[in-house]
């Protein structure tokens, strides 16, 4: 380790060198035990810039002042369950809901109605082909008719 280096590390962690990486101590050590004149100095200066930061005491806090600061805080009111979700609500879903609707109903209409086997001369069936050459039959004993 250069002086150099333990002068920058010492501005950067202070005089105390276990609050240095550990990689950096044994060399650091090191360095000292040699009786580097730049070394020491950068330690001693540390050390004094240390005392300098530990001795610092903060004033105490005005009591006017923070209660200033809590009361312009943004209050958070609760929101019902329509503004907090109504970003949800989009058009396109709207839409599906209502075609899924009118599917919905027509499915029942469908089901509902009288079937042309039960009441061939009321209702024409949505299936008849009666204009076409070929009509296929789901149920069997009609086709072997």
């Amino acid at each position: 380790m250069t002086p150099e280096r333990f002068a920058h590390l010492a501005e950067a962690y202070g005089a105390d060198l276990h609050r240095w990486p550990a990689a950096e101590q044994p060399d650091a050590q090191a360095l000292l035990h040699s009786g580097d004149t730049t070394a020491l100095t950068a330690l001693q200066q540390a050390r004094q810039l240390d005392r300098l930061l530990d001795s610092h005491q903060l004033a105490p806090v005005d009591p006017a002042l923070a209660r200033r600061i809590r009361l312009s805080a943004p209050v958070a009111r609760p929101t019902s369950f329509w503004t907090r979700y109504a970003g949800w609500l989009s058009p396109a879903g709207v839409i599906g809901v209502g075609i899924a609707g009118v599917a919905v109903g027509m499915l029942v209409a469908s089901l509902s109605l009288p079937t042309p086997r039960l009441a061939p001369d009321i209702l024409p069936s949505v299936f008849d082909q009666g204009d076409a050459e070929m009509v296929f039959t789901v149920n069997a004993e009609e086709a072997e008719q």
